[in-house]
């Protein structure tokens, strides 16, 4: 009775210790007399008790890591503090428990050290312009050597660069001064557009002016030419008309009455201009003048019966 239930204790402790259940995304090593046997995936595996052992347990997830602040020299012999981040991934169990004591800190000691040597190759104000670039530059190195460590590094970010006090002050001011000169420089183009905009309206208004003036002074000229030709015109139809009234027969008589009208007349408002009475030459060709002109009144207007 004893002996069988010493057997069933023996069995319920190899089974207890034979069975394994692994978690998923987790991948046990498994030592088989204290070399590497398996490694083994998630869900139900099978050991052999006091012979096989699980000597390591990985997580596969993605991993982040903290890189602590380490103080950086760059080109132009600047410090500057810089932390930042690593996320990686294990690949490989096997290689992650045998090809290094602690992949761990081997990550971090290498992307310090390829941290601190790209920031002495820039300058501080390339520093901060690149740090895409020194983040690329930091996984290429890390993903190289990870792969002897069974670890793959997806991501590295710079997190801080904090240049010393004197630095920042020194920056501030800088770009202090050239957002002034911008302000400046914004303020003088702006003046300058307002200048040659003024210009350009009174060019352009003088130039309309003159436009004006010009259309005026043609408009002007057009319409005393067309003025003197009109009086022209007019003045020809009627020499024509009087030389065709010349023509006939009484047309002496006419032209001998229209002129002593016209030379009565013109004497008249000679005499009556100003206090001093204005008399011809010869009286006797003003009375003839007007002789003939009565005579040719009655001659054009018979008296009535």
């Amino acid at each position: 009775m004893i002996f069988i239930f010493f057997l069933l204790v023996i069995a319920i402790v190899f089974v207890v210790t034979s069975v394994k259940i692994v978690p998923q995304q987790q991948v046990w090593v498994v030592e088989r007399l204290g070399r590497y046997y398996a490694s083994m995936l998630p869900g139900l595996n099978i050991i052999l008790p006091f012979i096989d052992r699980v000597a390591y347990q990985h997580g596969m997830k993605e991993i982040p890591m903290d890189v602590a602040p380490q103080v950086c020299i760059t080109k132009d012999n600047t410090q500057v503090k810089i932390d930042g981040i690593i996320f990686f991934q294990i690949t490989d169990a096997k290689l992650a428990s045998y090809g290094t004591a602690n992949y761990q800190m081997a990550i971090i000691q290498l992307a310090q050290t390829t941290l601190r040597s790209e920031c002495g190759k820039r300058e501080l104000d390339h520093l901060l312009e690149e740090r895409n670039d020194i983040n690329h530059a930091v996984i290429a190195v890390l993903d190289e050597a990870g792969s002897n460590w069974g670890v793959k590094v997806l991501r590295y970010e710079i997190r801080d660069i904090t240049p010393p006090e004197p630095v920042l002050h020194a920056m501030q001011a800088q770009i202090t001064a050239e957002r002034e000169k911008r302000a400046r420089i914004a303020q003088s183009e702006g003046k300058r557009q307002e200048e040659i905009n003024l210009a350009e309206g009174a060019m352009t208004a003088a130039i309309r002016e003159s436009e004006g003036q010009k259309q005026a002074a043609i408009n002007r000229a057009q319409g005393q030419a067309q003025a003197i030709l009109i009086t022209a015109q007019a003045t020809a139809e009627a020499l024509r008309r009087i030389a065709q009234a010349m023509q006939e027969p009484s047309s002496s008589d006419a032209v001998n009455l229209r002129l002593a009208e016209a030379y009565i007349q013109a004497f008249g408002n000679i005499a009556r201009q100003g206090n001093t009475l204005i008399l011809p030459a010869n009286l006797a060709d003003v009375g003839s003048m007007v002789a003939s002109a009565l005579a040719i009144a009655r001659q054009g207007n018979p008296p009535s019966a």
